[in-house]
C-alpha cells in the first residue's frame, strides 16, 4: 500500500447496457459501474444494479470511504493524521504499546491464527525479510541496468527477525507491542483480502466488488438472480482469460508471478516470497482461490504459492476451499470441486 492518490471516480453504464428486470419483476434497474484508484496500491471496481445513477454512487462512494479506512489503518508506508496505523506499529510499537483501531487488532488476531493454519507460510511477522525485495525490486524498477538482488547476508540477518509470537497484543487495553524491535510488519498478503471480507458484509446484495486480485460478490445478480461471471487472466497474456467462473458467494483471489516483479541479468524475480528460503517461490506461475470469506482466500493464494500441490490441497481440505494452479510450464490444475464453476 502507497501513497493515497487523487480519487477518481468513473462511472457510467457498461457498454451495450439496458434496463434489466429484478427477481421481482422490476424493470427499472440498471447495470452500473465505479472504478477508484485510492485503495490498496491497485485497482477498485463496483458493479452493481440500481434504479438510478444518483443510487449507485451513493452506494459505491460508501464502499470506497469504508474501504479508504482499512486502507490507511493497515498501510506500512504513510501516516496520516489521528490514525495509529500499521506504520506506526513499525514505528514505535518496540518501544511501547502502541494503541491501535480495533480493525487492526482483528487483523492481528486473523493473522496469527491462520499462521498456524497455513504452516507458516503467510506471516505477517516477516515484514524485514520483505523490505528488503521491495526496496530492491523498487531501485531494479526505476533502473534497469543496476537491477540487484538483495544481499543475501541482509536477508539471513532478517530472517532471525520474524518471529510471530513477537507480536503482543493487549485485547483489553487496545495495544500492540513488539518484543523484539527487529521485527517489522507487513499485512499486504491478508489485508486487502480481510478489508473486502469486511466490507462486503455490511454491503448491500447484489454488488461484485473487486480489490486488485481479490473479488467478492455479495450476493447473485439481483435483476435476475444468477451469478456473476469472473475472468482468471492468463499469466502470458493480460487480455485473455484461462476461464471465466461463475460465483454468488464465494470471493475469487488470485496470486501470480507476472503481477509484481523486476528482472536481474535477464532473470524476473517476483514478489512472493517463501518465508522458508526467503525468495521467490518458484512452484507455479498463478495460484486462484476459490473460498467463501475474502480474507482467508487472500492468504491461501499466498501460502499455495510456496507449497507443491499436495501440500496446498491439504490447506484447501482445511478451509473447504478450491484451488486453479498454472504450472511453470503453462498446464493447469484443479482441486477437486473448482471445475464445477467452470462456465462452459
Amino acid at each position: 500500500m502507497k501513497r493515497t492518490a487523487t480519487l477518481i471516480l468513473l462511472l457510467a453504464l457498461l457498454c451495450g447496457c439496458t434496463a434489466a428486470p429484478s427477481q421481482s419483476g422490476d424493470t427499472s434497474l440498471q447495470r452500473y459501474e465505479a472504478t477508484f484508484l485510492t485503495l490498496f496500491d491497485t485497482v477498485t471496481t463496483i458493479v452493481g444494479y440500481a434504479e438510478t445513477e444518483d443510487a449507485f454512487t451513493g452506494t459505491a462512494q460508501a464502499i470506497h470511504d469504508e474501504l479508504l479506512e482499512y486502507h490507511q489503518l493497515y498501510d506500512i508506508y504513510n501516516e496520516y493524521d489521528g490514525i495509529n496505523n500499521i506504520k506506526t506499529i513499525n514505528d514505535h510499537a518496540w518501544e511501547h504499546p502502541v494503541e491501535v483501531d480495533q480493525r487492526i487488532i482483528d487483523l492481528l488476531l486473523f493473522s496469527k491464527d491462520l499462521y498456524a493454519k497455513n504452516q507458516g507460510k503467510v506471516n505477517i511477522a516477516m515484514g524485514s525479510v520483505l523490505s528488503l525485495w521491495h526496496d530492491a525490486r523498487e531501485d531494479g524498477i526505476a533502473d534497469p541496468e543496476q537491477a540487484a538482488l538483495p544481499d543475501s547476508n541482509a536477508l539471513e540477518q532478517a530472517a532471525a527477525h520474524m518471529n510471530i509470537d513477537s507480536i503482543q497484543i493487549d485485547q483489553e487495553k487496545g495495544t500492540v507491542f513488539l518484543s523484539d524491535p527487529q521485527v517489522k510488519l507487513d499485512v499486504g498478503a491478508i489485508a486487502k483480502g480481510y478489508a473486502v471480507a469486511q466490507v462486503c458484509r455490511s454491503a448491500p446484495s447484489g454488488l461484485l466488488i473487486s480489490v486488485g486480485g481479490n473479488v467478492c460478490p455479495t450476493g447473485p445478480k439481483p435483476e435476475n438472480g444468477q451469478p456473476w461471471v469472473v475472468g482468471i487472466q492468463d499469466p502470458d497474456n493480460a487480455e485473455q482469460y484461462l476461464h471465466t467462473i461463475y460465483v454468488k458467494d464465494l470471493s475469487v483471489v488470485t496470486s501470480g508471478d507476472y503481477q509484481r516483479y523486476y528482472t536481474v541479468d535477464g532473470v524476473p524475480y517476483h514478489h512472493i516470497i517463501d518465508p522458508d528460503t526467503r525468495y521467490p517461490a518458484n512452484y507455479w506461475r498463478s495460484v486462484t482461490i476459490l473460498c467463501p470469506d475474502s480474507g482467508v482466500a487472500d492468504a491461501l493464494s499466498t501460502a499455495l504459492f510456496t507449497l507443491r500441490q499436495e501440500e496446498g490441497q491439504a490447506l484447501l481440505d482445511a478451509f473447504q476451499a478450491e484451488a486453479m494452479w498454472v504450472c511453470r510450464d503453462g498446464t493447469v490444475l484443479y482441486s477437486p470441486g473448482f471445475q464445477a464453476y467452470i462456465r462452459v
